[in-house]
């Protein structure tokens, strides 16, 4: 009896004092939180329960890496079950005896089969980080240390169960497989020996399981707790929907986010979330050729800069307890300058995210810097890094806990912007000759409907203004690249053509079309975005417009989702082209009779697609026109590779690594295509480029869909008279 009372005692002292040190490490972070702006969320409770149930009990968003999916779903359904093992485990070392519970031999199979499939999970994630040497995952101490937790976990539970067997001389038991097997190998231990072996594992299972409780808190591993939480409250906006800023508020002293506590506290939640396990960078446009981006890096700095700051503001200690977690002057985190920077590509294959990782394992180093020194841009993130992102959602889309790097960065851009009036000389350009002229390339705004007479000088195609049919059903938004870029101008006619051959009434803005505004906002300049808005907005109330159709995805992603915001009439159905066609063919109001015999590889634009879920109307489209054979890369649809044009990229020149044009186009030409076909204006010249810079023009063309279909509508075009 006194051994049982000092047992329960002790086991309540250690209880008591594991639970304190993990709830004081949750309550620092929350309180690190804390320090974010307050953002208002949306409670729409059955839509976050769908997607909540989906994510994380489904664990959808893992199983797109299959194999490390499966891995991850027997240990978070490993651990479910055996939360109840552990309860009766406690039992047995307290009082003697387990749960009393019907079944109880199954039970007991159940959870030593669950923990050998555990120990197999975690013997395949060591493989995978140190046999496969996967780029993504990283190397070393801290990321193997969960590793031992959980080999150390299922052990002892094993050894526990074994040594009680031994205790009380149960025979053999097909309901105890395991536990029996290495029962037989204990057979000369005596039940003394055995009760020993029995509490000491007993203990030693206890004891990793507290100091586990412990460490999660303070490691990667809260994502155990955040993520459900982080999938929960995520926004409910259409995916990548960047946030209105309040330019009239006369309290402001800056725009955009130039310190770590001007992010939401929603965007400090992903911070704690991030598994770090590199899936983001992964796919990473920037990271895949050899920029200084790496999303998992961005959160993962982030991250430390909120836990260092956090700790200055609140003078509530990050590691808990301190003397186990390297207690003393804490050391801040900085950027440090790379003797040798990332410039010429230097990986391998097609795409390589190794010379980015290294670059961002040696430039985030630990100093003694004062925490109050260290700026959130330029000590934290460079603007290299900012200027980097094509804003394509591949590093939200495959992320598992929910994280949004994208408006994190958009963010960082509008205080560069707004606030410092800092931006690379190119991008600055651009901005000026859209405020200017409402084109990048500065062209007169005066000239924007002169597209019309320069791809029909005949007058045969019927291209009215507003003014002109002013009871349009449509309004055409052609948008700057459809109005002044040469190349772009022949699928705006291809388009004309086809709304003309299946009788749909449109109209064109002509020169009172503004900018959609798309490349201001996401270059920062929130301002120039939120004037062009308002023109727009103000002339599509003036000429009653009820539909829209544009062939530019970041336009159509723009009109849609961001307009409303500033005025646009929730009865405005704004369609890309790709959808209008669609419907078009499946009406029988236009009829691809002509075979047009081509082995085309459909790229998808990620303003089209990861945006706005638009992956089936174009390749509908495609498979619509007689003689196509249509192929998909190998990254495609909702994994498909950025162009690397958008985010206001398109302007700006790449200056290390490969060209992820370049390397997009290495890609699809892997598939052997003669067309590379696609629908954005923006991805069409950066495919074009491509197979100019492989010296593939003349064998591979690459062609917007409305061009195949034309052909395939009107028949091939007459070749030009040589003279």
């Amino acid at each position: 009896m006194a051994w049982q009372a000092l047992q329960l005692l002790l086991f309540l002292a250690a209880v008591g004092l594991g639970a304190y040190w993990c709830y004081k490490a949750v309550y620092h972070r929350y309180l690190y939180i804390k320090l974010g702006r307050p953002v208002h969320v949306e409670r729409q409770a059955k839509e976050r329960l769908h997607t909540f149930i989906v994510q994380t009990f489904g664990q959808t968003k893992l199983l797109k890496d299959r194999k490390s999916g499966i891995m991850h779903i027997v240990i978070f359904y490993g651990f479910l079950i055996l939360q109840l093992g552990a309860i009766d485990l406690i039992l047995k070392g307290l009082i003697g005896r387990g749960l009393p519970m019907p079944g109880y031999d199954a039970f007991g199979l159940v959870q030593e089969v669950t923990v050998a499939l555990v120990l197999l999970a975690m013997a395949y994630a060591a493989y995978r980080r140190y046999g496969e040497k996967l780029k993504r995952l990283k190397r070393g101490w801290k990321p193997s240390l969960v590793i031992f937790f959980i080999w150390g976990l299922m052990l002892s539970v094993l050894l526990t169960l074994a040594f009680e067997r031994v205790m009380h001389g149960l025979p053999g038991s097909a309901h105890a497989p395991v536990s029996s097997l290495l029962a037989a190998g204990f057979g000369g231990m005596g039940a003394g020996a055995a009760a020993v072996g029995f509490y000491i594992t007993w203990w030693l299972h206890l004891l990793i399981l507290l100091a586990f409780a412990v460490y999660v808190p303070q490691s990667k591993h809260f994502h155990i707790v955040t993520a459900p939480v982080n999938i929960w409250l995520r926004r409910t906006d259409p995916p990548g929907k960047l946030s209105k800023l309040d330019l009239e508020d006369e309290e402001a002293e800056s725009f955009g986010v130039g310190r770590i506590e001007d992010f939401t506290r929603k965007q400090l939640l992903d911070l704690y979330a991030c598994v770090e396990c590199g899936r983001c960078t992964n796919v990473c446009p920037a990271s895949n050729t050899g920029k200084m981006l790496s999303p998992m890096h961005l959160i993962v700095k982030l991250r430390d800069h909120l836990t260092e700051k956090g700790a200055a503001v609140t003078s509530k200690s990050p590691w808990v307890p301190r003397f186990a977690f390297g207690g003393g002057a804490q050391r801040v985190h900085t950027v440090t300058r790379l003797s040798e920077p990332l410039g010429a590509w230097r990986g391998t294959g097609i795409t390589d995210i190794g010379p980015t990782l290294q670059a961002q394992k040696l430039a985030w180093t630990a100093g003694g810097r004062p925490i109050s020194e260290v700026e959130l841009i330029g000590g934290v993130m460079t603007e290299e890094e900012l200027w980097s992102c094509t804003t394509c959602r591949n590093c939200e889309d495959q992320c598992p806990v929910g994280n949004e790097h994208v408006d994190k960065i958009v963010d960082m851009r509008r205080y560069l912007v707004l606030t410092q009036g800092s931006m690379p000389h190119d991008g600055q350009r651009a901005l000026q000759n859209i405020e200017r002229q409402g084109n990048p390339w500065g062209i007169s705004r005066n000239d924007r409907i002169k597209w019309v007479k320069d791809i029909d000088p005949c007058g045969e195609l019927r291209v009215p203004t507003v003014k002109e049919n002013p009871d349009f059903d449509y309004l055409f938004f052609v948008g700057s690249m459809g109005s002044y870029d040469n190349r772009s101008r022949k699928v705006t006619k291809a388009f004309v053509r086809l709304l003309n051959k299946a009788g749909v009434s449109f109209a064109i803005l002509g020169n009172e079309e503004k900018g959609s505004g798309d490349t201001p906002r996401r270059l920062g300049n929130e301002f120039l975005f939120q004037q062009l808005a308002a023109e727009n907005i103000a002339l599509f109330d003036k000429y009653g417009v009820k539909r829209i159709v544009t062939a530019c995805p970041h336009t159509y992603n723009t009109l849609k989702h961001e307009y409303p915001d500033f005025g646009l009439g929730p009865d405005v159905e704004v369609l890309h082209h790709s959808e209008l066609l669609d419907r078009l063919v499946k009406e029988g109001r236009l009829q691809p009779r002509y075979e047009v015999r081509e082995r085309i590889t459909y790229h998808d634009s990620c303003y089209l697609g990861r945006y706005n879920g638009v992956y089936e109307q174009p390749r509908a489209v495609l498979r619509a026109i007689p003689g196509v054979e249509l192929v998909e890369m190998e990254r495609s649809r909702d994994n498909g590779m950025c162009c690397g044009a958008g985010g206001g990229m398109m302007w700006m020149e790449e200056t290390a690594g490969k060209r992820v044009n370049v390397a997009r186009t290495e890609q699809a030409l892997a598939v052997q295509p003669t067309v590379i076909s696609s629908a954005c204006p923006y991805c069409l010249t950066m495919m074009e480029d491509g197979t100019k810079l492989k010296e593939m023009e003349t064998q591979v063309k690459a062609r917007d869909i409305a061009e195949l279909l034309e052909q395939a509508v009107f028949g091939p075009a007459p070749a030009p008279l040589i003279s």
